[in-house]
């Protein structure tokens, strides 16, 4: 079967993946469709993070799946208030909005804060303003795409949705000086995944954290990619010794194995939303919390997130003695790395599918960055051997 033309010909055009068809994976391992093995250094840009194929939950799974899928929210469920208390205990959270998709949490947030800036705070009706940051990346639905300053996210795709100001990401003051009356939350990711692992200043999150305090906005962390246990922590608001008041998370939620998403916050701003103003048929679905119940549980029983941190920094030495030229820089916390090349000087996917070729999975981001993110299992070992073959395929 030749299935990269069946999907040139049959497939939307919205995606460039690298030429490989895979049809397996266990762990940090997946085999395309003639055997080949590579290693995933990728894990679904953060979806896999408990690795491949987790035998825990694909059990949880297959045994929901044998009982009861979905019962919409018409109806309560047991698998429900067990995901509440999981997930509440374990980030801390007064309650819990569950989703599918990322971008469903980030749209949730939007809707939720919205109507707690209208009646808590007390804005103007149709007057919220959210502020936003350059270069983010938090979904590609109109809304969000809206607020996103990646010109091939936005042209064809207007009129976009008002209500957003964008500034610097990183800049403290940036923030401050943006705030009017009619701000009503500020929206960041931690670390910026889709940009190239962009790290902000030490103090950024905790300046923040103070300024939106101040001026009595809402603080919204995007943890869909960095959060349970990507950067060395259940969420990288944790190595700034921060809580933000609206946490969004996805993605590893369910270990890859099913779309479950959630928005967590605060009682206060919870409780402005009332029956039928918000929903979702599959949301908080039995199969879906379930299986991420498993997810959850294996993340913190085996210390996937403690081997995140002290693989992270083991892979970051070995990618900072690489001997190119065209390296600007590696960077990266836990196992979220990027890769950055010279811009204009060299395409990075030109070295993925290099990579491809010698089995390490990875993928490009704005043409000169290369982002490495092994699912949270991998060992020294895994490392040793994705790092010969980085060097001997960039060094």
């Amino acid at each position: 079967m030749d299935y990269l033309e069946i999907e040139r010909k049959l497939g939307a055009n919205n995606y460039k993946p690298l030429d490989v068809v895979l049809n397996r994976g266990q762990g940090i391992w997946v085999w395309d469709v003639d055997g080949n093995r590579y290693m995933d250094c990728l894990s679904a840009y953060s979806a896999v993070n408990q690795g491949h194929c987790h035998p825990e939950i694909v059990k949880a799974l297959t045994e929901q799946a044998g009982k009861l899928s979905l019962t919409s929210r018409a109806f309560r469920n047991d698998q429900l208030s067990q995901f509440y208390t999981s997930l509440c205990e374990l980030t801390h959270s007064h309650k819990v909005l569950p989703m599918n998709s990322g971008a469903e949490a980030v749209e949730t947030a939007i809707k939720i804060v919205r109507k707690w800036g209208y009646q808590t705070k007390g804005i103007g009706e149709n007057k919220a303003e959210i502020i936003v940051c350059d270069n983010n990346f938090h979904g590609r639905t109109i809304t969000i795409i809206s607020f996103s300053s990646d010109p091939g996210a936005r042209e064809g795709f207007g009129p976009f949705t008002p209500g957003f100001k964008r500034i610097p990401f990183g800049d403290a003051a940036a923030l401050k000086a943006a705030i009017t009356e009619n701000t009503i939350a500020f929206m960041v990711e931690p670390i910026q995944g889709e940009a190239g692992v962009i790290i902000p200043p030490d103090t950024y999150l905790k300046d923040v954290r103070q300024i939106c305090d101040d001026h009595d906005i809402v603080l919204i962390l995007d943890e869909i990619q960095t959060g349970l246990g990507r950067t060395g922590k259940l969420l990288a608001e944790e190595h700034a010794g921060i809580e933000a008041d609206m946490t969004l998370i996805g993605k590893a939620l369910s270990g890859g194995l099913y779309p479950v998403s959630a928005v967590l916050s605060n009682t206060e701003i919870m409780d402005v939303l009332h029956p039928g103003e918000h929903g979702s048929t599959f949301g908080g679905n039995p199969l879906a919390c379930a299986v991420a119940l498993a997810a959850l549980d294996v993340l913190i029983k085996e210390k996937m997130i403690e081997n995140s941190a002290a693989m992270g920094a083991y892979f970051l030495s070995g990618l900072k003695t690489l001997k190119n030229p065209l390296i600007k820089e590696a960077r990266g916390r836990g196992l979220m790395i990027g890769l950055e090349f010279m811009p204009e000087k060299i395409n990075a996917r030109q070295y993925c599918e290099q990579l491809k070729d010698n089995g390490i999975l990875c993928k490009e981001t704005h043409e000169n960055i290369i982002r490495f993110a092994p699912p949270l299992v991998v060992t020294k070992k895994d490392i040793d051997y994705a790092l010969d073959i980085i060097h001997k395929v960039i060094g």
